[in-house]
């Protein structure tokens, strides 16, 4: 745990910025004021963490869902912090399911054209990977066709297949149904 009790207070600024966003413009809070409401929320959260750990604790778990924490604020008999806070977890999983949606649509599966090429142009057939782009490699095919405007030169093809499948170390959050 902490080493100092100091080490168990809410950040200065962050405190701040939610008593001037809960305040009407204009008004003023002494420092002696943000020190209390410091103190104040920061024995809520400690509070409400160890509320929490004990419903935990009782389901076998050391893991902190978001339904012992609402548990907690029922016990802890903050009946009316219940229903804003069912209100931001749903629209949490919402925001969840949302990123998770466009995720999928920004890897499209897109076919590429495949030419006919007879064996004997298959030697042609070139494999270049690219180490500066990792995951995506270059196929390059001679085809040994001429275009119809120039009879001299070859018409080539590029292939690039993108390769997104890597593995993320964006930490992720467990809620209380384990999507």
């Amino acid at each position: 745990m902490a080493e100092r009790p100091e080490d168990l207070n809410l950040p200065n600024a962050v405190v701040s910025r939610i008593i001037k966003d809960a305040i009407p413009e204009g008004v003023n809070v002494s420092k002696e004021a943000r020190l209390a409401i410091s103190k104040a929320a920061s024995v809520f959260v400690l509070y409400a963490t160890s509320c929490s750990n004990n419903f935990a604790i009782k389901n076998k778990r050391k893991t902190i869902t978001a339904q012992d924490v609402l548990n907690a604020m029922e016990d802890m008999e903050f009946e009316q912090f219940i229903e804003p806070l069912q209100q931001c977890q749903e629209a949490f999983r919402l925001e969840k399911l949302e990123k998770k949606k466009e995720k999928t649509q920004k890897t499209p599966v897109v076919p590429t054209p495949v030419l006919e090429v007879d064996e004997a142009e298959d030697k042609d057939v070139e494999e270049v990977s690219d180490s500066s782009d990792e995951g995506e490699e270059v196929q390059k095919k001679k085809t040994g066709k001429t275009d119809k405007t120039d009879s001299n030169e070859e018409e080539e093809e590029f292939q690039i297949t993108i390769n997104n499948d890597y593995d993320s170390e964006s930490p992720e959050i467990v809620d209380d149904e384990g999507d």
